[in-house]
């Protein structure tokens, strides 16, 4: 950590090693809450906690700058919690090992939580420093974002003085986002039907090695989803040899791309061999498909003991089709902005629980809030064909982008005089906070900017050391540059 915390900007990356020193995944922020508050106690900054946990903090105008308007800088406290097979890390009490890898830092076997942890310390280090020329200034520090965007969600009005809100949770350096994807979480259960487990070997079928990712910001790059692979392994096998599901399992959140899914199966002896043959020429058939993205995914099939019962055929049969043909990925691109994805659908979660129900968990998101009711209606139609139930929870809109925005102008304008080029004018596919702030405070201006970060929400997250000095540089002179009210 110590070499992590001299580099450039020092200040901001103090803060950050001291948040990677935090467990903070989602639901379990108490403990980095905690320790700002008493951060900003010590150095008298103006902090409360308002009823949605969100830590809202306040700064005087530097000398000259009272009457400028008043800016609220805002990122999210958790961060989402991935790590490899292979590694034991608890997010709940384990630090994060950051450590420096060439141009980028990155951490040992786990996400960085560089999103939206380098935000995070952006902010601490502009309170905290006194050399930083801004207007009246204020920080809005979210809730479990990554969960559901709780904190946003119980956003009350009434509690900020300001009118400008940079968000710090976007994941380009050059780009300026505008806008971005709405969202709902989609939930489906299929009630359990046990069977006595029927003569034969248990064996377990893995399927790892997939890069995962982001599912807004990776939906696009042709990246497998570890249980829709497995899905169609097992769709396909069934139809040549007979055995029998005893669990699927896939994935752990629902806004990232499965990495790694396994099934347990009940097969006769005879049929091993078989079986072996087909999970090899399969994994052949998807290097083929996907090797040129995912080239180190890779099948393993390994005997377990028998459990004591098992799914029915019907279940099987309607578990296994029905996640088949289920949508997955980009379902359009739009039609407006060139090279931006629209609408998208991400089977995040797949789980067996031990009474034997199969449960799922998806994230739809869409810039336009009728195709993603769409599609939540086209999942209604597969799964009540399939008898299961389907719900949905924790929708909420697009932030809609308003090309004329006031902070948008300021922004490219002063990157441009930074760096003598223009950013790019974006809107992101991944949810952002900004669309629900809107809710409570419809006459916020609003912008996103951040350093570049690679594979956010996988083990592979990293964000580029350069990217950040110029993200910083930024945030600070458009602080600087913020008209007067």
């Amino acid at each position: 950590m110590s070499s992590i915390s001299e580099l450039q900007p020092s200040l901001l990356w103090q803060f950050f090693a001291k948040i990677c020193s935090i467990p903070h995944p989602s639901y379990h922020e108490q403990a980095i809450a905690e320790w700002i508050m008493n951060w900003a106690k010590e150095k008298q900054i103006e902090a409360n906690r308002d009823e949605a946990g969100n830590i809202i903090l306040r700064k005087p105008a530097t000398p000259g700058m009272e009457d400028c308007k008043g800016a609220i800088l805002q990122a999210h406290m958790d961060m989402v919690p991935q790590a490899n097979s292979d590694n034991q890390h608890d997010f709940t009490r384990d630090p994060i090992e950051a450590y420096i890898d060439g141009e980028w830092v990155t951490a040992k076997g786990t996400t960085l939580g560089s999103d939206n942890g380098i935000g995070l310390a952006s902010i601490l280090a502009v309170f905290d420093a006194n050399n930083i020329t801004h207007g009246p200034l204020e920080a809005l520090i979210t809730m479990t974002e990554e969960a559901g965007m709780e904190g946003a969600f119980g956003l009350k009005p009434g509690l900020f003085e300001g009118s400008v809100l940079i968000n710090t949770d976007s994941e380009q350096e050059g780009d300026v986002y505008m806008g971005c994807a709405g969202g709902i979480d989609v939930y489906v259960e299929f009630d359990a039907d046990p069977i006595p487990a029927p003569q034969g070997i248990a064996l377990n079928i893995a399927l790892k090695g997939l890069k995962g990712g982001h599912s807004g910001c990776d939906i696009h790059t042709g990246r497998g989803n570890a249980s829709k692979l497995l899905v169609r392994l097992l769709t396909e096998f069934k139809q040549s040899c007979l055995f029998t599901l005893v669990s699927l399992d896939g994935g752990n959140l629902r806004n990232a791309i499965p990495r790694e899914a396994h099934a347990t199966i009940i097969i006769a002896p005879e049929s091993e061999p078989t079986l072996q043959q087909f999970v090899s020429e399969f994994q052949a058939t998807l290097s083929e498909e996907i090797g040129t993205v995912e080239a180190n995914l890779e099948f393993s099939l390994t005997p377990v003991d028998k459990p004591q019962q098992a799914m029915s055929a019907p279940l099987t049969h309607r578990v296994l089709h029905a996640l088949n043909v289920c949508p997955n990925g980009v379902v359009s691109m739009s039609q407006e902005i060139t090279g931006v994805v629209e609408t998208s659908l991400n089977l995040g979660i797949v789980h067996t629980t031990d009474e034997g129900q199969v449960k799922m968990q998806m994230l739809v998101r869409s810039l336009v809030d009728s195709h993603r009711m769409h599609v939540v209606e086209v999942l209604t139609s597969l799964f009540e064909l399939a008898d299961a139930k389907l719900h949905t929870n924790g929708g909420y809109p697009g932030w809609k982008p308003d090309p004329h925005s006031p902070i948008m102008k300021v922004t490219q304008a002063t990157y441009e005089e930074l760096y003598g080029t223009k950013p790019h004018a974006m809107v992101i596919h991944a949810g952002l906070e900004c669309a629900l702030f809107k809710t409570a405070y419809p006459h916020w201006d609003m912008v996103s900017f951040g350093p570049t970060i690679r594979f956010p929400h996988s083990p592979d997250e990293k964000v580029n050391i350069k990217s950040v000095e110029k993200y910083w540089q930024l945030l600070v002179a458009t602080l600087k540059n913020i008209p007067k009210a």
